[in-house]
């Protein structure tokens, strides 16, 4: 098999033209919002917001920056444009259940100019009502009333008295009340002269008594009907003179508001209220004492029921409102209900009841991030319960739970229509799916947003009028089309492929203003494609901490790590390591040892619980290709071992499978495998090299300890053939590529990475199976072979000893 050919230097970097764009800086690209290769999720946005049927909400997952919120919060604003706006939503009181209060629903822009109105009404009352009981007419009626009310008492009594002076008697007034007594000469008679009274007078005289006080009794009776009759004929009276007050400002308001029958019938309730109560509230409008405990009310009780609640005003609204909760708390969702400390209590009225979001997005599209939403107590549940039953009713948790012990307002449910969007990640996505059973009728929309977009002409395209909507969004220096061209290279890079680009659209935003700021301070008025340079160079500067610490160990050799030199069974492989958002590579030793034994390869990780299950997984495949390759007609008789050395953290991941499978042949064949090379790739069972990830860092990660000790023109890396198309390598190594300082080598197959790396070819097998004795598999064949005869001639003589054991 011939030694593959190793990669050119445009082979490890694609490059973006600037001159296939057609500007010169962003400046000159047209405006407006450009969504760049997620037409899956896009699609699925749309199908969202324009079905109308209940259930279909939207739930819109993938890795974060990848502008979910941006497109979601893109497209609703697009269709909201077009909405109807949504009717206002208003709490007044309930003259029937004041604990109950009304909800009204009203156009758009009214409920606004329905609380200025009862405020003029409350001011008109205010005024008016004191004038009209202070007037000299009303006056003179109550007194009038009140004079006749007196006559007609009096005159009772003073006929009663009259009576009883036809009869020898006279009322008197004691301190017991009004009593009879007989009189002579016009005096009344003391106890002993009425004793020497005959004794007949006196029975007569005492049957006038008691006549008389029975008629005294009777009259008393009759007193509390006359006050009564009193009392109804000043309540009229004052029904009167409160309607002649306040009849044409609340006839005026019938006809404002004769199209909407719920406000009619609550005007007409706040005039008979106003009526039934106007000294109570002329005397709630007396100055208050201060409360007690540190708080006040704002008016009074009797006052404060006459306003209203505006929950919800879309006067200024263009369109379906769009709400964005940012803290959805269960109270900032449905709304709450507040308390204020008056006279050392808490206390609360409709005045007091706050909206939600789900109020004020009814009518359109509200948006939540669904981790935030779930960390909340009951505000999941309580999202749920005003989906299902498209209403929201505000009540506290504790309520909502069925906890509450005390009395509270109970505020009639707000209707609700909306379209509501969670924003979140696959996993929560899919444990959502799979433990939620109202999740699936309620988010039947799943908008799946890809991290990467292909990188095709019309795509860099749309990428470079990204670039230019997010330099004017956040007020960015132009950047001129060398640099566009630099960002999408880097793009390409984050994705890890060299035919995609990111769609982390937070990644490219933080880019571009930190690229603005270092043009600022070089003084540039125009971002170039060397300041964007700068700018990936300060990103990586920040966090590269850790790796150069790592470097500097394998310099100072405290981690030994060779790249020059030959060694059997000692191999370079590369990992990556990722802290934070920032990955680099690693180069590690591997080592392999050999012996006769039962045809076992030994993770020696994996034993100390150092190794993960698929980097095991890995090294039992190796298994399977020695035993097949080299033992297929006799027993595999090797116990080989193997393992990353100064290795101390876990280890997982089946990159390394190749690179310990070449330290295994390198082992078994006794040939030395040259240092000066790196390898990463898995291997399946055939002896094909798979593709693995993080190709770029691996290789970046063993260029950069070469070019610290010094480029020999003999270092390289080995990776999948399957990953070229991925490689977005620094500059740095591409020029050194490109000088033939540095090397990469394609592998398709074992056989061509073990002839790159020992020097020695691998050797094809002839028609009968046998592979050149010269060649590597040759060799680990023959030495196999030897190994097979030696455990059975070992086995023979073992079992020859026993038996002469046995015998003597």
């Amino acid at each position: 098999m011939a030694v593959p050919e190793e990669l050119k230097a445009d082979q490890l970097y694609r490059r973006s033209d600037p001159n296939a764009f057609d500007f010169e800086t962003t400046a000159e690209l047209p405006d407006g919002v450009e969504i760049v290769g997620q037409d899956r999720a896009v699609e699925a946005v749309r199908f969202a917001v324009g079905m109308t049927h209940p259930g279909y909400n939207l739930f819109a997952f993938g890795p974060p920056g990848t502008g979910k919120h941006f497109i979601v919060d893109h497209f609703l604003k697009q269709e909201a444009a077009d909405g109807k706006v949504p009717p206002d939503l208003c709490y007044v009181y309930n003259f029937d259940e004041p604990q109950k209060p009304t909800l009204l629903e009203l156009p758009a822009g009214m409920a606004s100019e329905l609380r200025d109105d009862m405020d003029e009404v409350f001011e008109e009352v205010s005024t008016s009502l004191p004038a009209a009981f202070e007037s000299e007419e009303y006056q003179a009626r109550l007194q009038a009333m009140q004079q006749e009310f007196k006559e007609r008492h009096e005159k009772q009594v003073e006929d009663l008295d009259a009576k009883a002076k036809t009869k020898g008697l006279t009322m008197i007034q004691t301190q017991v009340g009004m009593v009879f007594a007989p009189i002579a000469d016009g005096e009344v008679i003391a106890q002993e002269d009425f004793g020497k009274l005959p004794e007949a007078e006196q029975k007569r005289l005492e049957s006038e008594v008691q006549q008389l006080q029975e008629e005294l009794q009777s009259l008393l009776r009759k007193l509390p009907g006359w006050e009564r009759e009193l009392r109804a004929r000043v309540r009229e009276v004052n029904r009167e003179v409160t309607d002649f007050a306040l009849g044409p400002v609340i006839e005026e308001l019938r006809v404002k508001y004769k199209e909407l029958p719920k406000v009619v019938a609550y005007l007409d309730a706040v005039q008979q209220d106003l009526v039934e109560n106007a000294r109570e509230f002329m005397q709630s409008q007396q100055p208050q004492p201060p409360g007690l405990g540190g708080g006040s009310i704002e008016g009074s009780p009797i006052a404060r029921r006459y306003r209203a609640n505006v929950l919800v005003d879309h006067s200024k609204t263009e369109g379906a409102p769009v709400v964005y909760e940012d803290h959805p708390i269960y109270e900032n969702l449905v709304g709450r209900i507040e308390h204020i400390s008056h006279m050392g209590t808490l206390v609360t009225d409709f005045n007091l009841i706050k909206p939600g979001s789900l109020h004020r997005a009814s009518g359109g599209y509200l948006i939540l991030e669904a981790r935030r939403l779930l960390m909340q107590p009951y505000a999941w549940e309580g999202l749920k319960r005003a989906l299902k039953s498209w209403e929201i009713r505000i009540e506290s948790t504790i309520q909502a739970m069925g906890l509450a012990g005390t009395i509270t307002l109970e505020p009639g449910p707000a209707p609700l229509d909306v379209k509501t969007v969670l924003l979140g990640d696959r996993m929560l996505y899919y444990l959502l799916c799979q433990h939620d059973p109202d999740f699936g009728g309620l988010f039947k929309v799943a908008a799946d947003f890809d991290d990467r977009v292909e990188r095709t002409a019309d795509n860099q395209v749309l990428y470079t009028r990204l670039i230019g909507d997010l330099v004017r969004k956040h007020g960015l220096k132009p950047f001129d089309r060398g640099a566009v061209a630099r960002v999408i290279e880097h793009s390409a890079r984050q994705a890890g492929d060299s035919e995609r680009m990111s769609g982390h659209i937070g990644a490219l935003a933080d880019l571009l203003r930190e690229c603005d700021y270092w043009a600022g301070k070089q003084g540039h008025d125009v971002v170039t494609a060397d300041v964007v340079q700068k700018g990936i160079d300060a990103q990586v500067y920040r966090v590269d901490r850790i790796r150069e610490q790592m470097q500097e160990q394998v310099l100072r050799k405290t981690i030994s790590i060779d790249t020059d030199g030959s060694r059997i069974g000692q191999i370079n492989g590369l990992a990556v390591l990722q802290i934070g958002n920032f990955s680099f590579g690693k180069p590690s030793r591997i080592t392999a040892r050999v012996r006769l034994g039962k045809g076992e390869v030994i993770d020696i990780e994996r034993k100390v619980d150092l190794g993960g299950p698929i980097h095991s997984k890995g090294v039992l495949i190796l298994s399977g290709f020695l035993g097949a390759r080299y033992a297929a007609d006799h027993p595999l008789a090797l116990s080989a071992s193997l393992v990353f050395e100064q290795s101390y953290g876990g280890v997982d991941g089946d990159s390394a499978s190749s690179a310990e499978l070449y330290a295994l042949l390198s082992a078994i064949a006794g040939i030395p495998i040259a240092q000066s090379f790196a390898v990463t790739g898995s291997v399946n069972q055939y002896g094909d090299v798979q593709a693995i990830g993080g190709a770029n860092e691996k290789i970046e990660g063993f260029y950069d300890l070469c070019a610290e000790r010094g480029l020999t023109g003999s270092q390289g890396v080995l990776i999948p053939a399957s990953n070229v198309k991925h490689l977005m390598l620094r500059h740095d190594v591409v020029e050194a590529v490109r000088d033939g300082k540095f090397h990469v080598y394609p592998i398709e197959t074992i056989d061509q990475g073990i002839e790159v790396l020992t020097g020695t070819r691998a050797g094809e097998p002839d028609a009968e199976g046998n592979y050149p004795a010269d060649s590597v598999n040759g060799r680990v064949r023959s030495r196999l072979q030897e190994m097979a005869r030696t455990q059975v001639s070992f086995a023979k003589s073992v079992e020859r000893r026993s038996t002469e054991s046995e015998d003597e």
